[in-house]
């Protein structure tokens, strides 16, 4: 029955905040190409269409483009940015080229006119911009709604249809009342209901599952302890029962004692994950390796290896479940649209292939905000909701060059002791993802009346919403301190700590 709005993707940076943004109104999103934008207009519970930014102008000879004639005979129809000027363009507007510009906060002075899609947000209004082309004239039946300190048209609409446009970009946070202006257009203009919920979703994909599994077919489903994979696990198992089987592989590379926690939360919750201990398998494989794309290739190879011998021995294994997410889907598909494609994802293409099995991927319309408050419906704990992103070759990738048993052993302590602190000081929830990287060097240093020469570790620590970008966070000093005194004092074999401060970008959050 989905979707009630779809957003057109013309490739902006923002495009899908937009998306999330409409969804934070409980109502449902999706994000289209403009080249299949057509697949999805027979739907009888669409309600309005978005029309995002994008890096191109319209006069580009590669601009993206959709018939906005087209889709606002049958549908409301809300541009933002380029999508405002496209609206303008194709309707007999004219949109100026580079002579004005516009980036970043900017202030909405006026009101041409009262409209119910402006109604209640006062003035002076702070929006945030983000173009070099502007609306110069607007085509006949247009009007305008708003005008910026700048002269620049902010806000119009037509007439005597439900087609709005607006230069800036209401779906980011720098802009006030940006949320006040998504839901008049969605609940005013298009008539939405708020039936994105959780217990809705949930009850949705049951069903969707249950018609897909057999009576007599089993799924089986590597799971890792994070959010993801834990969400839908619970998701399928609550749908075909006994007939789930999950996996947890240890590659000996996860944090210490992690294997054991993530098992007894699964048995807290009820959810059936055996604990296959591969550690010696892992590491064997690993060793004298130290280019960090050929630890990812083996790591990759030898999980799949190990997640097909336990998966051959489930009678009736017909399915695989998977916890890809919404962004996993849509940066796969990136490379089809007009943005950049930002890294083919190891979730998206099913895993592994020759098993013949078929996929199931109840989050892969979920962003993992969204995934979350599903996991927060379905009940289960902190400790598997709010745990840090954790990167699928685990340690290998935080250890810099050789991996080898004794640096697992050094980094995992000194991981310990650091997420340890961040709990204990209230921090853990703060930042977004957090670790150690044991770096390929040693450093001479004095511990009493001794000379020492030890290896050195990093720490590192981001505030992220999503992982594509993130920033260094500012920990105390005084916290800081005391980690590094402990990770020395207590650990033999290291004797220097650092702080990484870079963001991302231009860095990675992982160092490998």
């Amino acid at each position: 029955m989905r979707p009630q709005v779809l957003v057109v993707d013309f490739g902006s940076q923002y495009t899908q905040l937009i998306v999330r943004r409409v969804r934070e109104n409980n109502v449902y999103a999706e994000l289209v190409l403009p080249e299949n934008i057509n697949h999805y207009l027979e739907n009888d519970n669409l309600k309005g269409i978005i029309l995002s930014g994008s890096p191109f102008s319209v006069y580009d000879k590669d601009a993206p483009i959709v018939n906005t004639k087209q889709l606002a005979e049958q549908f409301p129809v809300l541009g933002i940015c380029y999508g405002a000027q496209l609206i303008a363009f194709q309707w007999g507007g004219v949109v100026g080229r580079g002579d004005t510009r516009e980036f970043g906060p900017s202030i909405i002075k006026q009101f041409e006119k009262q409209d119910p899609f402006i109604h209640g947000i006062p003035l002076p209004w702070k929006v945030w911009m983000s173009h070099s082309d502007a609306i110069k004239k607007l085509p006949e039946g247009f009007e305008a709604l708003a005008y910026t300190e700048n002269d620049i048209l902010a806000i119009f609409k037509h007439k005597d249809k439900a087609i709005y446009g607006v230069q800036f970009h209401p779906e980011v946070v720098h802009t006030e009342h940006g949320s006040h202006l998504l839901a008049r257009f969605l609940f005013d203009v298009c008539g939405c209901e708020p039936t994105w919920t959780p217990a809705e979703f949930v009850q949705e994909q049951e069903e969707i599952i249950r018609n897909l599994v057999g009576p007599d077919e089993h799924v089986v489903m590597a799971v890792s302890g994070g959010v993801d994979s834990s969400v839908a696990a619970t998701i399928i198992h609550r749908a075909v029962g006994h007939r789930f089987h999950g996996f947890f592989v240890d590659t000996g590379l996860m944090r210490k004692g992690e294997p054991t926690e993530i098992i007894e939360a699964y048995k807290h919750i009820g959810l059936p994950v055996e604990l296959i201990d591969a550690s010696n398998e892992f590491l064997s494989a690993l060793q004298d390796v130290t280019d960090p794309e050929q630890k990812r290739r083996i790591i990759g190879h030898k999980f799949i290896e190990v997640f097909e011998r336990e998966a051959r021995k489930i009678k009736g294994a017909k399915w695989l479940g998977q916890g890809t997410i919404y962004p996993d889907v849509i940066e796969s598909a990136a490379s089809e649209s007009k943005a950049d494609k930002i890294k083919s994802h190891h979730n998206v293409g099913g895993l592994p292939e020759k098993m013949n099995l078929r996929l199931i991927e109840p989050l892969r319309f979920l962003f993992k905000d969204e995934v979350r408050k599903v996991g927060e419906y379905l009940g289960l704990p902190d400790t598997i909701l709010k745990r840090h992103p954790f990167p699928g070759p685990g340690l290998a990738i935080r250890i810099i060059g050789e991996i080898t048993p004794e640096k697992v052993k050094l980094l995992q302590e000194a991981d310990a002791i650091f997420i340890q602190m961040l709990r204990e000081h209230g921090l853990y929830d703060y930042v977004w993802q957090a670790g150690v990287i044991l770096l390929p060097v040693k450093t001479v240093g004095v511990m009493g009346d001794s000379r020492t020469y030890q290896y050195a570790v990093a720490l590192r620590a981001v505030l992220s919403t999503d992982g594509m970008t993130a920033d260094w966070a500012r920990l105390p000093h005084e916290f800081l301190a005391h980690v590094s005194n402990r990770i020395i004092n207590e650990i033999e074999g290291i004797n220097r700590v650092v702080y990484d401060i870079t963001s991302k970008p231009p860095g990675t959050i992982e160092w490998e």
